[in-house]
Parts: structure tokens; C-alpha cells; sequence
């Protein structure tokens, strides 16, 4: 279990040249070379492997191929086949090497690759993002890694606090883009290929990106025919994601994308399929009820997960440590806690339902949908651009940073990018898409999906040594979702129809036809019970203060549940509690 380094060093007075000093500089990361330039990090838990090596390059990765053979057959066909049983990551260093970028959006599967290529590094990230990769440049050096945590060690590297990432996360509850909370070090793209120099200049290259692929004319059964469409690339991204010859275990919430992954993985798994709930306790509203039909209905071995508030504040600093960049979701500590459970079972494949929303529509668009009806023309009082109606629409801390930061902070801040940036090419962009729920769901995957969902999934199943797959977030699934009717995704006031009548005959109608709900946390008991004196001690603490970014009048307001806080006070709280947590994490 490792993550990896890489670096690509200016040639020196070094005995050994380039790579010398590059094995200097990844020796100060605490990193142990495998290669020149090449190296794992032993102490971080993850798949990276290495180093691999094809056509006169070399490389290391994190990488998991669902679509293997069509790889293989590829290189094949053009004259260049791989050796049998070569490892993954070997398999696409050689897609790479043979077949350029469009070898690459041949892939499906999750990776991280770092290729050594002449004098360039070369660094590839998967579709969606279900891998992370960063990269940061000092003294003429280029560096980048698959864990923050080895670039932050490293010392060439003056890494602060990044500033307009900390107002990012306030914005969003996540870092949105390529930034990071550490100031210099960048994150790869999903999507993208990226050709750092030796001369310090970078080179992105974009191999895939969703597009919207709307049929002018539709003839008579066209919707029935996207359901079956749809139906058969849900039953093959959920097979490819399968473990061959062991038992699987999926998170089920109760709600329609786990169930339909579910009945899914259920159907097609030759062996056991274990199912994992969480509950917060018989007296408060859960979705226990469904989850229940749905693991008896799919014959699953069903597991609940009761999840209390004082382990939640036991392992609130452990969890945020894990974590590249803080994720102001108050489920990862029970999502951790259900990993340990899955890994505690001897499982080493876990299936979730995350993706649904962001793909197929779920009602947190509704919003921005309602917004448009009713904005007017430019010029009208009570008219707002897109992108600023949709970070209101976020409802975490944008409208009251004026409040809550710091003059200091602010004045800073002055100057600097606004986080409209991160969702403007989406939504008002040349190169948006023509239908405004298109627009936003892939404003969601790029963002939301990217940078919350699935790098939170990765680092906390990672940790417990097991490996999360999303069939929802597959490539091929994606790129019919954005060729189908808007209509067929919000249909009336049914959200993601099409993608609940593809899986209507395998559900219960209870499950399949139910407004979706979500995860009720218990945040605001928490903080008045107890994480409330954990969350004084921090927030208004010497560190905090000393660190100079939140008012400390506000926090005390907060805390007691008054002024312009409400509503969702405690998701605000929240924010401020992980942020500092984690900042703590990484000594900033």
C-alpha cells in the first residue's frame, strides 16, 4: 500500500545528472525511488504501483483498468501487444506510448499515471477523477504526487496556506478545480494529460470531456429505446466494476442509485454480495426502511451501521487528516467508519451508488431551474448571473464571508480570482452546453464529482485498504446521459426517470418511485452535544486566532445558533470545524 512521487530535476554539477538530483529531491519527501525520478511513498496507504516500463519510457501509477481486454486488443491491432499478464498500469503506460491521448480516452477505469518521457513528465488523469495527481514547480524542479501530504514534506516547496482556496472551500464545502489549500501546488484534471518541460512550461491536453449529443428528429419509441440503452451499459459498467472469484460489498442508503447498483451487482455477481447502512439512531428520520426492502429483496448479507455522535467526534480529526483537501461532508467520518466495516468483513471490492445526481439530475438542480424561470433581463432588480445564482444555490458560507472572515482576510482576498470562476465556463461560457439542466449537471460532474465525491471515496476506502467503484460515474454511462432529452431526466417532477426505468423491473415500485430524501445527519445535535466543546476549543482556540482568518464575534454567534446563520446553521458550523481540522492536519 503506497502512494507515489515523481520529479523531474534541471540538469546539475550532480555526479548522476538529472536523475541524481532527482532522487535528492524525492529523498527529502521522505519517498523511497524505484527508478530514476521514480519513487513510492510507503507510509500513505493506496494502489500505487511500479515503475513500468514500455517504448524507452518509464512510469509509475495508481492505476485500475475496468476494460482491460479492449486495451489489449487495441495495442494488438496496432502491432504492439502487451505481454500476457502485465500489470495495469504497464498496459496504459503503453496506450500511451503507442497510441497518444486517444489511447487514453480508450481507457475506463480509475488511474494516476506519471510518465518519465525524454526530457518531459507526462501526467494523466482518469476520466472523471477517481484518482488524484498534483504537481508543484521549485528551484527549476518540477515534482508531483499522488498524496498533498509528500508535496507538503517537500522542502524546496514553500507551501502556505493558499488563501482563495480557504474562500473556495467556504463556497463550495470542497476545492472545486485545480487548486489547492497549499499555495503553489496544482491538481490535475480529470480528463487531461499534462506535459510538464524542463523549461517550466506546462502543456494540458484535453482527451475527453462529456458533450451533449441531442438527435434533432426522434422517431416513434426513441425513449424507450434510451431506457434500453441505458439498461445495458449500467449492467456492463456494474459487471466490469465486479471482483472476479470473491464476494462484493456495496453502500446502500436505501435511495434509487445504491438500490439499482444493488440489484445490479446482485444479478450479475456469481458470489455474495454484502450491503453496508448506516443508521444515526431509532429517534431520529432514516432511510432504513428501504435499505432494508431493497438487501431482502436482493437476497444480500445486510449489515447496519449504527454511527453515534461521540464516535464522530473521536474520529472527526483522524478522518479530515486523511483527505488531500477538506470535504465538508458531515458523512465522511460514518463513511469511514463503514469502510472499517466492509474491510472488517474481508472484503476487498466496494460498489456505491454516487453518481446519480450529477449524471442523470437529482433535485438539487431544481433551484437553478426555478432561478432561470423567474430572472428577468439583465438590468432587473431582482435579476442574477448564473453563475453567481449558482453559488447561492450551494447554501454553505458565500453570502457570509463578509461576516466571517477577517479584515485581514478580506483585503487579501481583494484581489484575487473569484470562485464564479470554477462554474462560469459551464454556465455562461462559449463552449457551454445548449440545455440548461445539460449545463449544470456538467458543472456538477466537474466540480461536485471530481473534487468531493470521488476523492473523498478514494482516500477514505483507501485507507482501510480496500478499493470504492462508482458503475455510476463510468464513461460510457456519462456520455448517454448527456445524448438523452433533457425530458427524459427530469421528467414532470419525476428526477432521473430514465435512469429509474432502466432498473424498474429489478426494484420494488416503494423504491423506485420515492422522492429521494437523502442522508439525514444529525449535525446540529452533534454540535450541541458532543463535538460542542471540540468545536469551541478550536475554532476560538489560539491556533484559529493566530491563523487570523475567521471573526471570532461571528463564530461565538454562530455557536449559539443566532444571527444571519440560520438556516442550516450546522452545515455552516461544519465547514469552519473540518477546515480547521484539517488545516491543523497539515500544519498550516
Amino acid at each position: 500500500m503506497a502512494r507515489f512521487c515523481v520529479c523531474l530535476a534541471p540538469r546539475t554539477g550532480h555526479p548522476d545528472g538529472r536523475t541524481g538530483a532527482a532522487g535528492e529531491h524525492l529523498a527529502r519527501m521522505d519517498a523511497a525511488a524505484v527508478a530514476p525520478g521514480l519513487a513510492l511513498v510507503p507510509d500513505e496507504p493506496g494502489p500505487a504501483d511500479g515503475p513500468f516500463e514500455a517504448h524507452g519510457m518509464r512510469a509509475v501509477g495508481e492505476v485500475t483498468l475496468h476494460n482491460r481486454a479492449d486495451l489489449l486488443a487495441a495495442l494488438t491491432a496496432d502491432g504492439a501487444p502487451a505481454p500476457p499478464g502485465c500489470p495495469d498500469g504497464e498496459v496504459l503506460l503503453r496506450c500511451w506510448a503507442r497510441l497518444g491521448a486517444p489511447g487514453i480516452a480508450l481507457a475506463e477505469g480509475m488511474f494516476a499515471l506519471a510518465v518519465l518521457d525524454g526530457a518531459g513528465l507526462v501526467l494523466i488523469r482518469d476520466h472523471v477523477g477517481a484518482r488524484t495527481l498534483f504537481y508543484a514547480r521549485a528551484v527549476g524542479t518540477w515534482a508531483a504526487a499522488s498524496s498533498l501530504r509528500a508535496l507538503r514534506r517537500w522542502p524546496a516547496l514553500d507551501t502556505r496556506m493558499n488563501l482563495p482556496a480557504v474562500r473556495s472551500f467556504l463556497t463550495f464545502a470542497y476545492l472545486p478545480g485545480d487548486e489547492t489549500l497549499l499555495e503553489g501546488v496544482r491538481e490535475v484534471l480529470p480528463g487531461r494529460v499534462l506535459r510538464l518541460a524542463a523549461d517550466g512550461t506546462a502543456t494540458e491536453t484535453v482527451y475527453w470531456e462529456p458533450v451533449e449529443r441531442l438527435d434533432g428528429e426522434r422517431g416513434p419509441g426513441a425513449d424507450d429505446r434510451d431506457v434500453l440503452t441505458l439498461r445495458a451499459l449500467l449492467e456492463q459498467a456494474t459487471a466490469r466494476r465486479l471482483p472476479e472469484a470473491e464476494s462484493v460489498g456495496v453502500l446502500l442508503s436505501g435511495g434509487i442509485d445504491s438500490s439499482l447498483v444493488t440489484a445490479l451487482a446482485a444479478k450479475l455477481h456469481a458470489h455474495p454480495v454484502h450491503t453496508y447502512s448506516i443508521s444515526f439512531g431509532d429517534e431520529l428520520p432514516n432511510e432504513l426502511g428501504y435499505s432494508g426492502l431493497v438487501a431482502a429483496h436482493c437476497h444480500t448479507r445486510h449489515r447496519v451501521l449504527t454511527v453515534s455522535g461521540t464516535a464522530v467526534a473521536a474520529r472527526l480529526a483522524d478522518t479530515a487528516a486523511l483527505l488531500d483537501s477538506p470535504v465538508g461532508d458531515p458523512l465522511t467520518v460514518p463513511n469511514l467508519l463503514l469502510a472499517e466495516a466492509v474491510a472488517g468483513d474481508g472484503l476487498r471490492t466496494v460498489l456505491n451508488g454516487e453518481g446519480g445526481d450529477p449524471v442523470f439530475g437529482g433535485p438539487k438542480n431544481l433551484p437553478m431551474l426555478v432561478q432561470e424561470m423567474h430572472a428577468g433581463a439583465p438590468g432587473a432588480p431582482w435579476y442574477e448571473d448564473r453563475a453567481t445564482a449558482y453559488l447561492r444555490s450551494y447554501r454553505k458560507c458565500w453570502t457570509d464571508l463578509p461576516e466571517l472572515l477577517t479584515s485581514e482576510a478580506l483585503s487579501a482576498l481583494a484581489s484575487a480570482p473569484a470562485p464564479e470562476r470554477f462554474v462560469a465556463p459551464y454556465l455562461t461560457g462559449p463552449d457551454r452546453m445548449g440545455q440548461l439542466l445539460n449545463q449544470l449537471l456538467h458543472c456538477n460532474l466537474r466540480t461536485k464529482g471530481a473534487h468531493h465525491i470521488l476523492t473523498k471515496v478514494e482516500r477514505l476506502t483507501a485507507s482501510q485498504g480496500l478499493e470504492g467503484r462508482a458503475p455510476l460515474f463510468d464513461r460510457r454511462v456519462i456520455d448517454h446521459a448527456f445524448a438523452v432529452p433533457t425530458a427524459l431526466k427530469l421528467r414532470g417532477t419525476a428526477e432521473k426517470w430514465v435512469l429509474k426505468e432502466a432498473v424498474r423491473d429489478l426494484l420494488p415500485a416503494t423504491v423506485v418511485d420515492r422522492p429521494k430524501s437523502g442522508m439525514r445527519v444529525p449535525v446540529q445535535q452533534w454540535l450541541r452535544g458532543p463535538l460542542r466543546e471540540l468545536a469551541g476549543d478550536l475554532l476560538l482556540g489560539r491556533a484559529a486566532r493566530r491563523r487570523g482568518l475567521f471573526r471570532p464575534e461571528t463564530v461565538r454567534t454562530w455557536m449559539r445558533g443566532e444571527g444571519t446563520l440560520l438556516p442550516r446553521q450546522g452545515g455552516k458550523l461544519w465547514l469552519l470545524l473540518t477546515l480547521e481540522l484539517w488545516l491543523r492536519a497539515y500544519d498550516l
